[in-house]
């Protein structure tokens, strides 16, 4: 089994999700369910259907957070100042076009559309470990692709 990262960013936002899954969503789904169940005949009761579909998904989850809570590794970015680790902001360029930046977090927690990408993504692999000035080649599964590392924070 692979290692788990997070930022600490990352980390409380998920013990967020989990502490509002305990209380909040679970309760409001305990009500629908109960509010279904006294609608009467449950084999033919799409509310009830539909609301132990939703508690299944929310103790699912529950469950998926502690695990990864429970086992995650918080990332620390200041023990190899410079060099592109979990919690990495990187801004790199490709060949003619514009700089792009990135913030380089566990697979738990990537977003690619606001620039969180994984460690274990193509491009989060192939720039772990590496510096601003660094040139880096990305195998990605379009082909790959030349990356220049301009900086690292």
């Amino acid at each position: 089994m692979s290692i788990i990262f997070l930022t600490q960013e990352g980390y409380e936002e998920l013990q967020q999700e989990l502490n509002y899954l305990r209380t909040e969503k679970r309760k409001e789904v305990a009500d629908r369910l109960h509010n279904a169940m006294d609608d009467g005949d449950l084999i033919e009761n799409a509310e009830y259907e539909a609301a132990k579909n939703e508690q299944s998904f929310v103790e699912g989850r529950i469950n998926e957070l502690e695990y990864l809570l429970g086992t995650a590794r918080i990332a620390d970015p200041n023990t190899a100042p410079g060099t592109i680790q979990v919690g990495s902001r990187v801004t790199v360029k490709e060949d003619d076009f514009e700089p792009e930046e990135y913030i380089i977090v566990g697979a738990a927690e990537a977003k690619p559309e606001l620039g969180k990408i994984s460690n274990e993504s193509p491009l989060g692999k192939a720039l772990f470990g590496h510096k601003a000035g660094d040139k880096v080649t990305v195998q990605a599964p379009a082909g790959s692709f030349t990356v220049n590392v301009i900086k690292v924070e």
